[in-house]
């Protein structure tokens, strides 16, 4: 598992939109039985009724292992002891910027729940095309699928 990856771009950042860019670090968080944790984002959030990576925003100050351990913490239960960076991804919906810093995650204490009502589950790697994600995410399914196949 490399400790950093190689930023993709899947879309260029366009240099004249007013808005900022949201960075957010995400967990691909692996079980002993090599299950991932995906959690369904809100209707009302953007890009809602989607699956993802759970994880949020970078606080300003925070390393994104920070932010990832307490979003984590936050969001599903899940206290991470180790982590690993695994790619970087930049991405423009068009209604908003984000930059995705992707953590592997598989040494972690808690049971995971939606403590913010959201639900979450662990999926097989052969059913992530089962479920639909953010476009941002392409690259990350890509990777996961690389790594766990």
């Amino acid at each position: 598992m490399p400790n950093t990856g190689p930023e993709v771009n899947q879309n260029e950042m366009a240099n004249d939109k007013p808005n900022s860019v949201v960075h957010v670090a995400v967990g691909v968080v692996v079980n002993r039985e090599r299950k991932i944790l995906i959690a369904r984002r809100h209707e009302t959030q953007h890009q809602g009724g989607l699956w993802e990576f759970p994880g949020g925003k970078v606080g300003f100050g925070e390393t994104v292992q920070e932010a990832l351990k307490r979003e984590l913490q936050e969001e599903v239960n899940i206290s991470i002891r180790e982590c690993a960076g695994l790619l970087k991804i930049s991405h423009d919906y068009g209604d908003k910027q984000v930059l995705l810093d992707v953590c592997y995650v598989n040494v972690f204490s808690g049971t995971a729940i939606g403590r913010e009502g959201q639900p979450v589950k662990w999926i097989d790697v052969n059913d992530l095309d089962k479920h639909e994600f953010p476009a941002a995410n392409e690259a990350i399914l890509s990777a996961v699928k690389t790594l766990l196949q």
